[in-house]
């Protein structure tokens, strides 16, 4: 991803620049009314999407090394649609079919729906946060006698596996699919005003991707704290915070910046 020729340096000044273009490091949104286009409508500002992590598959066969036995469990802990998508595929590979009395702990009522795609949901054997995993640890201390399983990603949180063990719950952690960096080679001479990062293997992605990443002129957004403390580690100033008490989301985030520097619209 091209930028300032100068090695190492970041324009101070950089915040008198105008934002003619963002480049968001997620999915592009299936429907027309994204907050996104709402800004890139109401600035004049080119709003691009482009995903910088993708998620591969952990192999049956590799997945069986581990040895884990889904059905020696008694609960399942999933905190995102990814993970009940590869939990699935694993358990359509072993032949297994989940058992009316499993028990489901869902991060958040999305994922809880979602969950419906898979299986028909008894209310008395779903439990659901309302979006963090802090929220669901007040539930899961209620069933201290279940055979917890976490599907899971390779790069995730600490926070459910040290919780789990914390409190000597019987925990098993299950690695099913693969968070890595995607190809961005297409990008290396595309310039941007704004890249907004949600996560901080983004962060990671793009150094592996452009490993002499000049930030210059270009705002850096990050959402949450620990993707924001992967910019600062990664030697670039941070721009943009979300959520803010007064802006939740990166739009309002974006905006309340573009307000700041370059008034209202």
């Amino acid at each position: 991803m091209a930028e300032n020729k100068d090695k190492g340096v970041v324009n101070p000044n950089r915040h008198t620049i105008k934002i003619s273009s963002i480049l968001v490091t997620q999915p592009k949104p299936i429907n027309d009314n994204s907050p996104y286009l709402v800004i890139a409508n109401k600035y004049g500002i080119k709003v691009d999407f482009r995903e910088f992590i993708q998620v591969d598959p952990v192999p049956f066969k590799e997945f069986r090394k581990d040895k884990i036995n889904i059905l020696e469990h008694t609960a399942i802990i999933f905190t995102s649609r990814n993970a009940v998508d590869h939990f699935f595929r694993i358990c359509a590979e072993s032949k297994i079919e989940m058992p009316a009395e499993m028990k489901y702990f869902c991060i958040s009522d999305q994922t809880a729906y979602y969950l419906q795609k898979y299986i028909v949901l008894r209310k008395r054997k779903l439990f659901v946060g309302e979006k963090t995993a802090t929220d669901l640890f007040d539930i899961i201390k209620k069933h201290k006698n279940e055979k917890f399983l976490f599907p899971c990603s390779n790069i995730r949180k600490d926070d459910i596996p040290k919780f789990m063990n914390d409190n000597n719950f019987h925990f098993t952690e299950a690695i099913i699919y693969k968070t890595v960096a995607a190809d961005l080679s297409d990008l290396a001479e595309v310039k941007y005003d704004c890249i907004a990062f949600f996560s901080p293997s983004g962060i990671h992605s793009l150094f592996q991707n452009f490993p002499d990443f000049v930030q210059g002129n270009t705002r850096i957004a990050a959402f949450g704290p620990t993707t924001a403390q992967a910019v600062i580690d990664a030697g670039l100033e941070l721009d943009i915070v979300a959520p803010m008490p007064n802006a939740p989301s990166m739009t309002g985030a974006i905006e309340v910046y573009i307000q700041k520097h370059f008034g209202k619209k």
